[in-house]
């Protein structure tokens, strides 16, 4: 089959203290993505959100997976996509979108024919996925890097120098909860989302691309006084809780797609952890 499906339940913050490196990993590290000719998903019970991705060598249709219950994928949900590859397009229900490198797709609630397409077999399109629970419809809408709402944060001096391009968000896109955006470090710069935060009302995923080769991220997460961390290459994604931190540094810049759901759509809900507070 061109697609497959793993599911992950939520954790109690106090049995995951206990994790050691592999369970940590096994619970919350997303390491199946980009597979040529492959839909990959995960389906988390936190806030019922999916992370996947499409590669299609040869065109791939997006179906409902076991876990929704339902005829179609979008039946009672919405998708997020980002394509991190060549150039490709995105069909919805006989509508073609053209995608290029890290340009964005909303679709809503309720379309039923998704399939994708790379525009060369030997620079692959890329579809990073995400998908969120929806009450109600709204139209589909593609954003390109350069249509985003870009916000520049951080500085040199404390190595987070970057732009925030808010793609899938309020004033850009309406959505019923899922928010994506991509966040690019700049050159010398490692730290992002600095300083950390947690966001009770809403979860979290991270996407890290454009890791260079023989370089990694360390991405840190758990309560604020109880920290882990992860290690992890380009491709990767991890989910946070909404009781986790979510902030990482690399040993070169790179780039990051985060993808939100919850039942609060404002982008500056959060709680944020004094740095000197860390544990």
């Amino acid at each position: 089959m061109s697609i497959s499906y793993e599911t992950r339940y939520a954790s109690n913050p106090e049995a995951v203290k206990q994790y050691d490196t592999t369970e940590l990993r096994e619970e919350f590290l997303i390491n199946n993505l980009m597979r040529d000719g492959k839909i990959n998903l995960t389906y988390t019970h936190y806030d019922r959100y999916i992370a996947g991705s499409a590669v299609p060598v040869e065109p791939l249709k997006l179906e409902a997976i076991d876990p929704l219950k339902s005829e179609y994928f979008l039946d009672r949900r919405e998708l997020g996509i980002i394509n991190v590859g060549g150039s490709g397009t995105v069909e919805v229900d006989g509508t073609i979108y053209n995608l290029n490198h890290k340009d964005a797709l909303y679709i809503g609630m309720g379309a039923k024919e998704i399939s994708f397409k790379s525009d060369d077999v030997k620079d692959v399109a890329k579809f990073y996925l995400n998908s969120a629970p929806a009450h109600t419809s709204y139209p589909t809408k593609k954003v390109s890097l350069a249509d985003a709402n870009k916000l520049e944060l951080g500085s040199l001096e404390t190595a987070n120098h970057r732009t925030v391009s808010q793609m899938i968000i309020g004033g850009v896109v309406r959505t019923c909860q899922l928010q994506m955006g991509m966040t690019e470090l700049k050159t010398g710069s490692v730290w992002n989302t600095m300083p950390a935060h947690v966001h009770d009302r809403r979860m979290e995923v991270y996407f890290y691309l454009d890791v260079p080769e023989g370089q990694s991220v360390c991405h840190f997460m758990g309560q604020p006084q109880e920290t882990r961390h992860i290690w992890m290459q380009n491709h990767e994604a991890v989910i946070s809780p909404p009781w986790s931190i979510h902030c990482g540094s690399g040993t070169s810049n790179y780039t990051f797609i985060w993808g939100m759901a919850g039942e609060n759509l404002d982008y500056g809900d959060m709680d944020v952890a004094k740095i000197t507070d860390l544990r």
